[in-house]
């Protein structure tokens, strides 16, 4: 049954109530009209139990803005959802477009630092955040008195003479229930084997992310990726108000998987009562990389699990732990956001 309004619905009954479904919950298609972001395509969602949040069609299916009953969960960047033809792939440019939101995903041959990988010059965490996608379409269906809808698309990395991948996504979420999951599927579409490295930078913000907040992580080691970041391996679970000329701090956590082979990871903030839940199979992305970044107005965490590290293309080649796609050779992820409360939450 469906849960709504603090009572259990069936489909029957709750249909006599609506006109339209779309009266408490569904999926719109949305244009932005303004500025660098004007004439990307979106898709407004929301699950019916104040779980709303927007899937940026041409910014590779990512996930921007989104929030629970009226509180934010997601950082928001101050460069915005910024159309992909301002995309600038050399070195760092990346970071002019990067709109933060609840998901930017990396890759998908190359995900970290800038680096030259064979002659090839490759920028800051690859392209596929900034490739529209195409073949979108939204549904939504019954299952019994259980309503779920979701949207899906494909991108496509491809150059003459070059790799050719495809990612296949589908974002769906339940009438009533404040959960997304998301379902992707990388294609080697080439005849030569192709590198293939992916990272779903997941970003939390205030006030989510706040001093009230801890981060708890089923982490067996917490390995500190430089000097800075040593210097706050002791606070990485805790986070300080925005601090100025705060340098970031990344660290690399090794997990073990629970007995169904998924690792889980929650924020928790103790006065909002609130806690953001991320699910992942560890087979797929046996890597995650923490991103503290505590500095004023770029105050948010990110959860970044991945099949790689963030030291680029050319240091997996050389550490002999990149990822390689045979021609045909898929590969499959699943990830899970939910928010929790009260009781179910984890402070």
């Amino acid at each position: 049954m469906t849960t709504l309004f603090g009572r259990r619905w069936t489909r029957q009954e709750l249909l006599t109530y609506v006109g339209d479904l779309s009266q408490v919950g569904g999926i719109r298609p949305v244009t932005l009209a303004d500025g660098p972001e004007r004439g990307v395509r979106g898709a407004d969602v929301r699950t019916g139990d104040g779980f709303n949040f927007t899937v940026l069609l041409d910014r590779g299916m990512d996930i921007g803005p989104a929030e629970y009953r009226g509180i934010p969960l997601a950082w928001v960047s101050p460069t915005g959802p910024v159309a992909p033809a301002f995309y600038d792939s050399r070195g760092t440019g990346w970071l002019r477009t990067f709109h933060g939101g609840l998901l930017t995903t990396c890759g998908l041959t190359q995900t970290g630092v800038p680096n030259v990988d064979l002659g090839e010059e490759l920028g800051l965490h690859g392209h596929i955040s900034h490739t529209p996608a195409r073949q979108v379409s939204y549904q939504g269906r019954w299952h019994g008195d259980e309503y779920t809808f979701w949207v899906e698309g494909e991108m496509r990395e491809v150059s003459v003479f070059g790799h050719d991948l495809r990612l296949t996504r589908r974002i769906t979420a339940t009438l009533g229930q404040p959960t997304l999951t998301i379902e992707d599927r990388v294609e080697n579409a080439g005849y030569e084997p192709a590198p293939h490295m992916i990272l779903y930078h997941c970003n939390m913000g205030f006030p989510l992310l706040s001093p009230a907040s801890r981060l708890i992580a089923p982490s067996v080691a917490v390995e500190p990726r430089d000097e800075v970041a040593a210097s706050g391996l002791l606070q990485h679970t805790s986070f300080e108000s925005p601090t100025s000329h705060y340098a970031e701090q990344c660290f690399f956590h090794t997990f073990e998987s629970d007995q169904t082979g998924h690792v889980t990871v929650q924020l928790a903030n103790s006065e909002l009562g609130l806690t953001f839940q991320l699910r992942f199979r560890h087979r797929e992305l046996p890597e995650m990389v923490q991103w503290k970044q505590v500095g004023q107005g770029t105050y948010v965490l990110g959860v970044e699990p991945a099949n790689c590290r963030v030291e680029g293309r050319s240091a997996a080649r050389e550490r002999g732990t990149l990822v390689e796609l045979a021609p045909g050779e898929v590969c499959d992820y699943y990830l899970e956001m939910t928010v929790l409360i009260g009781q179910d939450s984890g402070v």
